[in-house]
């Protein structure tokens, strides 16, 4: 077997890549998934199905796909639509700029290229979240054009079948695998052989204990061949997630509580939630949230008893929310593009984050 050396993608033979290009397509044509965005070409469903499934399951993806295929069905409807509509609708897939980056880029097709999501490398790049990933996704998918469409499950692909030892976590191992992509991508079935390999990536080379026997790279895997597959992709080493002790407030009136709508900035920006803070070191429970409410809402609140707590896990960041229930005893303040009043029938009107949904369906059981 020809064993590749990194970086010299451009000595691989060409019958190389014909085995890989034909054993992948062929096997991609009798294997694949039956995926609701795979139904036809629509460049519009290839983008909003390649932006949800970045960091989330396929099967998770599906229903939240229909449901926002159905509310939003192209570009037009999307850009005109309200952020905090396309908010609600991505509610619970997590990672939320993800939308507000392809409500933000709905609006620039609009603006800039009369409603039609672009055909080349120069023009899809300009829109708002669209990175080399989706946008050769798009490009090959949509428009049949030979671009490469490199992710992590492509990149692993690429390091178990030419051994490539490099860090994948690295702007320069990537940059690497985007070059051997446009080598090895199919000119005459760009969007098959694309598809082909993040299926491949999905399905047969998974992460843990690759399925090597059904691969239809077997024989051309250098990984394999060398008994190393299990040893890549080199990644580095997971940063240790920070935990926040979070103060949450419920605020009871009669039958309503009270929601905030987060700042326009940072972490689940412009969402609606329950009003919490970091609790302060060395500060009775339940105080830091007593002071924010005072300082931010002008409120005054008793506290009433500690409820539960529940936990939230984001890419850095540990979140250990502690619940506590409160009764209004005053509120001058009233700002409602900010804050709200509402009953517990009304959570469906709000895009709520999935942290503070797990507090919401905890209090749905308590009233």
């Amino acid at each position: 077997m020809d064993f590749y050396k990194y970086g010299d993608y451009e000595n691989l033979s060409s019958k190389l890549i014909k085995d890989i290009q034909s054993n992948l397509i062929d096997w991609y044509m009798k294997n694949h998934r039956k995926l609701p965005w795979r139904e036809n070409k629509n460049p519009y469903y290839i983008w909003i199905s390649e932006v949800m499934l970045q960091q989330t399951r396929v099967e998770t993806v599906i229903p939240y796909f229909l449901n926002f295929i159905n509310k939003f069905p192209d570009v037009k409807v999307l850009a005109n639509a309200h952020e905090e509509e396309v908010l609600k609708a991505w509610e619970g897939l997590g990672y939320y700029s993800r939308a507000k980056n392809i409500h933000r880029g709905a609006k620039m097709i609009c603006d800039e290229f009369l409603g039609v999501v672009p055909k080349t490398q120069n023009e899809i790049r300009k829109i708002t979240g669209i990175g080399p990933y989706t946008a050769g996704a798009i490009l090959s998918i949509a428009y049949d054009q030979a671009v490469s469409a490199v992710d992590g499950n492509v990149m692993r692909v690429f390091s178990r079948l030419f051994c490539i030892k490099e860090d994948i976590g690295e702007n320069k191992t990537r940059k690497e695998m985007e070059k051997l992509g446009s080598i090895l991508v199919s000119r005459e079935k760009p969007s098959f052989f694309n598809q082909a390999l993040m299926e491949l990536g999905a399905m047969i080379c998974i992460p843990k204990n690759p399925k090597c026997i059904a691969c239809p790279l077997f024989s051309q895997c250098s990984g394999r061949e060398l008994g190393v597959a299990d040893d890549l992709p080199v990644k580095k080493k997971k940063i240790t997630k920070r935990e926040v002790d979070l103060e949450v407030a419920l605020i009871c009136n009669t039958d309503k509580f009270f929601i905030v709508k987060r700042s326009s900035e940072g972490l689940l920006a412009n969402l609606w939630a329950l009003p919490s803070i970091e609790k302060e070191k060395n500060m009775e429970d339940g105080k830091s949230i007593l002071l924010k409410l005072k300082e931010n809402y002008e409120m005054i609140v008793e506290k009433e008893k500690f409820l539960f707590q529940k936990e939230h896990i984001f890419t850095h960041l540990k979140w250990n929310m502690n619940v506590y229930r409160y009764k209004l005893i005053k509120n001058n303040l009233v700002d409602k593009d900010k804050n709200q009043w509402i009953c517990i029938e009304d959570i469906e009107k709000y895009a709520f984050p999935t942290a503070f949904m797990k507090i919401l369906k905890e209090i749905k059981k308590l009233v």
